[in-house]
């Protein structure tokens, strides 16, 4: 199904944010949230259910996220929800392969049909992510990168994969502008002695007087 009125809009509105969105892209976005806001009616997937916030918070979340990964990386959206970043990310960068992790049956039931729904060839896993990563430490699917937001706080996040952080890549996590507090409790936690923690990019969140930061999680080097 086309929706020529909400791709107009949502191309207007990323155009107003000076958001890197190719123009192919927009009719994919476009269903995508169609098909997100008419389930989120059904059950509570996202906040975000008009064209602005959604350009400006979902999609301008995913489009800075996309020159920190390399072509083809394999990419799990952990906790995915209703889909955001990773199906945004599948649609902004087709090279990568998405999936998605979502550990609530019926959040990850609805997240199925929403990627259907849209066309979209995105895989969806229910159950714990790090089930998932842990199952697939070496070979060809093993995940180069775990995208998260709106999750946990860091502590957390590393309490859940830092006992497997030789099954992946790294982490990349969208974070707000105290993500260093959150970082120096998992340091008095003991949570970050094999791993290093680094924000690799940060831009304004529209309407607030704050800033969104992408947080880079991964494994230190051996010695």
């Amino acid at each position: 199904m086309s929706h020529p009125g909400l791709d107009a809009a949502i191309a207007a509105e990323c155009a107003g944010l000076g958001l890197d969105v190719p123009a192919v892209a927009v009719p994919a976005l476009s269903a995508y949230a169609a098909s997100l806001w008419a389930w989120n009616e059904r059950l509570n997937l996202t906040r975000h259910t008009d064209v602005e916030t959604f350009v400006s918070r979902d999609v301008a979340d995913a489009v800075a996220i996309v020159p920190h990964l390399a072509r083809g990386e394999r990419v799990l959206d952990v906790g995915t929800g209703g889909g955001v970043p990773g199906v945004l990310l599948s649609i902004l960068r087709p090279d990568l392969r998405v999936e998605l992790a979502e550990s609530v049956a019926k959040k990850a039931r609805a997240v199925t049909e929403i990627v259907r729904e849209a066309g979209l060839g995105v895989q969806v896993h229910a159950g714990a992510a790090q089930s998932l990563v842990a199952s697939r430490p070496t070979g060809p699917n093993r995940f180069d990168t775990l995208v998260v937001r709106a999750v946990a706080p860091l502590g957390k996040l590393l309490g859940w994969f830092g006992p497997i952080s030789e099954a992946y890549g790294r982490m990349l996590v969208v974070k707000g502008p105290r993500w260093e507090e959150e970082r120096d409790d998992a340091r008095f936690r003991g949570l970050t002695r094999q791993v290093t923690i680094r924000a690799v990019a940060s831009w304004p969140i529209r309407g607030r007087d704050n800033e969104s930061v992408l947080v880079e999680i991964q494994r230190r080097a051996s010695s």
